[in-house]
């Protein structure tokens, strides 16, 4: 195994606490990891599988990623992917300025842009992980879907030992020719249903034969897009619009057939009732286009209040390159 550095710098204000925990959402995520002070993941390149270790150093009005990189064949031709990648997971590039303005303007908006200020909308490596994540958590809640995907990970993805992490193995999700090569019954033996088998296994047919062409899906408008995903098998709304939030980067987009999605929302404004799809809908039309960057920030305040993630100024302080 080769280890290579090297180094980014994200648009400003970036923290990759809050960044990294909106991709792992629960701490016994295995596939997205944060440990209080480095995010890893494995990312399946063309060479092959590179695990990846990313620290913050600098303020988050003056971010410097460092990067460590382990792979089989791992050289400065690896860069340029892991840079994509990266950029990409963690919303590197993107300027929210706009929305800090939107949200300076709404009262109840403004508190919480300011608690989770320099956190970026995160996306998953492609759209299709961002697919099988939402098929895995569907009608079940996020805690079963995220250890049903570390199911997938471990048993049928790719393994690879970590960055600076004493060796311990970091796994990654398969990719979709591999995934039509499973059967219903290695998929069933890790909890998925008959309905899921279905949806995941025809998920990836469809992108390896080229009915699925995530590239040309993202030419089309919102509504095209989630007619265009609801023909495959088992996929309503609701994984739709998880697919066009978390792999498209659709950051107008807030997923109103999440029940925990609208449950943050329904907590956060008080609200005695609970809401349903048009009346979030409805509540989060002012903050077009940036509901699903609202989205993000609904799920921080949950994870914030449950004790997992830390928003104090001293959390965020300076920290300065060795």
């Amino acid at each position: 195994m080769t280890d290579l550095e090297f180094f980014l710098e994200p648009v400003p204000p970036f923290r990759l606490d809050l960044t990294a925990w909106a991709l792992q959402r629960r701490a016994d995520n295995p596939i997205d990891r944060w440990d209080g002070a480095t995010y890893r993941r494995v990312l399946v390149l063309d060479d092959g599988p590179v695990a990846v270790a990313v620290s913050q150093r600098g303020t988050p009005d003056s971010p410097v990623l460092q990067v460590v990189a382990r792979g089989e064949r791992v050289g400065a031709e690896t860069i340029p992917g892991v840079t994509t990648a990266i950029e990409r997971l963690l919303g590197l590039d993107r300027d929210l300025t706009d929305f800090d303005r939107l949200a300076a303007g709404d009262d109840r908006l403004a508190p919480l842009a300011h608690r989770f200020r320099g956190l970026k909308p995160p996306r998953f490596p492609t759209p299709f992980e961002a697919l099988v994540n939402a098929i895995a958590c569907q009608q079940i809640t996020l805690t079963l879907g995220i250890r049903i995907l570390g199911r997938l990970a471990d048993r049928y993805g790719h393994r690879l030992p970590g960055s600076n992490d004493g060796g311990e193995l970091s796994v990654a999700l398969p990719r979709p020719a591999e995934v039509v090569g499973l059967t219903a019954e290695q998929l069933r033996a890790i909890s998925f249903s008959r309905q899921k088998t279905r949806a995941l296994v025809e998920a990836g047919h469809a992108v390896v034969e080229g009915r699925l062409d995530f590239a040309s899906l993202a030419t089309l408008d919102d509504e095209a897009a989630v007619a265009r995903l609801r023909e495959l098998p088992e996929v309503g709304r609701w994984t739709a619009e998880y697919v066009l939030l978390r792999g498209l980067g659709r950051i107008n987009v807030f997923p109103v057939d999440d029940v925990g999605g609208r449950n943050n929302l329904q907590r956060w404004l008080g609200i005695g009732s609970p809401l349903d799809a048009a009346s979030a809908r409805q509540i989060v039309a002012p903050w077009s286009p940036y509901a699903g960057l609202v989205y993000f920030h609904l799920l921080l305040d949950a994870l914030s209040r449950a004790g997992h993630v830390a928003v104090d100024a001293e959390n965020a302080r300076e920290r300065h390159l060795p």
